[in-house]
């Protein structure tokens, strides 16, 4: 069964909440994408979370340090990425297509778990992973003129996120969980500040990118619009990034990661409220065969962890 035991039980409630926090909030990118870039938004959300976290630490008299630094920072970049990626898919894709295939995680994780540490999985898992990929071809549409390199981004952002979870998991247990949240609001920053240094020195790359402004805008003066929403946006991704990082902490990733799609019905309902997105059949069946695939995947992992 999933709930192999309290820990699973409280790290998939700790998913689902988290998840609950930025199905909303993650709506909100379109907002910030109207007055300013991605590299801002990540550079300047980083700022006002780890200013916080910081001066939460200072106040509780504890030091700000990690127990394995590198991995700290190898799974905080993995994140980071993964992330940055889906922000930049939400800005030209429906925020629930996006979601459906940043989490496609589970079936990278098990591809990973296959390849890294040699798992053995049977006939229904290798089933699950073929349909996962067939949702993920409906979901980005299956006519080829339809399909563009833009549209492919989002895969990439499943495949480092599984990555992370991976990570986290094996190799940062142990660590403070407002440490890592801190080492990944600030991979973020130093990635925000990456691209707006690198737009400033070619500033040619903004016209290369004109087709997705979020991505080739570089520093621009924030707008207190810009502002809010940064700010609205960082407080919910604390809140609920801290409850995510905890949850691969204290529970196996195999049997909890499936809480994670509760993400894509949040994300699709407030997504229908306030964008008034609805999907056509062929993504909706996508992005249910993904689902499917994922809790095809959970279940038959934790049957043969427990056998």
């Amino acid at each position: 069964m999933i709930f192999k035991s309290s820990a699973t039980l409280r790290g998939g409630l700790m998913l689902v909440g988290g998840m609950s926090i930025i199905g909303l909030v993650d709506n909100f990118i379109r907002f910030i994408a109207d007055e300013g870039g991605v590299w801002q938004f990540y550079l300047m959300r980083a700022l006002f979370s780890c200013l916080l976290i910081s001066a939460y630490f200072i106040y509780r008299k504890r030091q700000l340090r990690a127990r394995h630094f590198w991995w700290v920072a190898f799974r905080s970049m993995l994140a980071a990425t993964a992330i940055l990626i889906y922000f930049i898919a939400i800005s030209f894709l429906p925020i629930a297509v996006a979601g459906a295939i940043l989490f496609t995680s589970p079936i990278f994780l098990l591809v990973f778990s296959v390849l890294i540490f040699g798992t053995r999985i049977g006939g229904w898992r290798i089933l699950a992973v073929i349909s996962g990929f067939a949702g993920i071809t409906l979901v980005l549409k299956p006519d080829p003129q339809d399909l563009s390199i833009f549209v492919l981004v989002p895969a990439l952002a499943g495949i480092m996120y599984a990555l992370g979870q991976l990570v986290t998991r094996h190799k940062c247990a142990n660590e403070d969980t407002l440490v890592l949240l801190f080492g990944f609001f600030f991979a973020t920053g130093v990635l925000g500040l990456l691209g707006i240094v690198v737009l400033s020195i070619f500033p040619s790359l903004q016209s290369v990118g004109a087709e997705v402004p979020f991505v080739s805008t570089g520093w621009v003066n924030p707008s207190g619009e810009f502002l809010f929403w940064t700010m609205v946006q960082g407080i919910g991704s604390l809140i609920a990034v801290s409850g995510l990082i905890r949850a691969y902490q204290i529970a196996d990733p195999t049997y909890i990661a499936v809480f994670e799609y509760s993400f894509i019905v949040f994300a699709g309902f407030w997504g229908w409220v306030i964008w008034n997105e609805v999907l056509d059949p062929a993504a909706i069946t996508g992005i249910v065969t993904i689902i499917m695939a994922g809790v095809i995947i959970t279940i038959r992992t934790a049957r043969s962890e427990a056998a």
